[in-house]
């Protein structure tokens, strides 16, 4: 029988990346999209070599509304279907609502929300026909918080992404799909880095409370291979969101004040 194949965005660096290889080792083709086409093609080179399954290179920007249908044109001209997808494809946009640009926000909410549920939707139905399908939403920690200041639209993008998986995985559930929701923390990757708060947060961040991606993507992989709506990876990660349950939200806002306040000086 031919391998499956899964589809991953952002996967030239941290968690996407890590998703790349725990797929590979598991004995999955891999199709891997992101923006920086030479990245891709040395990971693909790299799955081949090390993981002897077949791997493929689609560059795009999801930010570009005509993405996702480019990335399903593409993956038909390999004569091939997708088995699996990851949504992983994201980033930060400190500064605060109205010191972005609207541009900058539509581009955010494309690339965060729209293009994850456009892919779904296009790739979903051959799932569910063949009875047979996983998708992970890299969803995040932050989305169990009721609000917080400065990145005021990540946490709110969040949520609905934990939230529509939940939904997603109770529709499909008896069609033979798996759908869940990563949701990490603290996680080393290129993410704080290119927003800018990487030291900071070293700092500020006790280093027991970091994840490295291998294990997040691994964490996350078992999940959905599990069937589980929702995964929260790390023990200090499962606290806190247990915490978030009970705590009323406003001393739960006026707590994620205060530790910004502190990271943010």
């Amino acid at each position: 029988m031919a391998r499956r194949l899964v589809l991953i965005t952002g996967a030239s660096s941290g968690i996407g990346l890590a998703f790349a290889r725990t797929y590979a080792a598991n004995g999955w083709d891999v199709a891997v999209t992101a923006r920086r086409a030479e990245r891709l093609e040395k990971l693909v080179e790299e799955i081949r070599l090390r993981f002897g399954v077949e791997a493929y290179g689609l560059p795009a920007d999801l930010s570009d509304a005509s993405a996702p249908g480019a990335l399903q044109e593409g993956i038909l001209a390999l004569g091939r279907t997708v088995d699996g997808l990851v949504n992983n494809a994201g980033y930060g946009q400190p500064g605060g609502f109205v010191g972005n640009p609207w541009e900058s926000h539509r581009a955010f909410m494309q690339v965060m929300m729209l293009a994850p549920m456009e892919l779904t939707h296009r790739f979903l139905p051959g799932m569910i026909e063949q009875k047979f399908g996983r998708v992970v939403n890299v969803s995040s920690l932050a989305g169990f918080l009721p609000a917080s200041p400065g990145d005021t639209v990540y946490g709110p993008v969040k949520t609905f992404l934990t939230r529509f998986s939940q939904s997603l995985h109770l529709e499909v559930r008896d069609h033979g799909v798996h759908v869940s929701a990563l949701c990490p923390g603290w996680t080393y990757s290129e993410f704080h880095d290119v927003i800018g708060t990487r030291s900071k947060l070293s700092k500020s961040i006790p280093q027991w409370w970091w994840m490295g991606a291998d294990e997040v993507a691994r964490e996350g992989y078992q999940a959905c291979e599990a069937n589980r709506a929702a995964c929260v990876p790390g023990a200090p990660n499962k606290t806190v969101s247990a915490l978030l349950k009970v705590l009323p939200d406003d001393w739960v806002m006026e707590l994620v004040s205060g530790q910004l306040s502190k990271i943010h000086r």
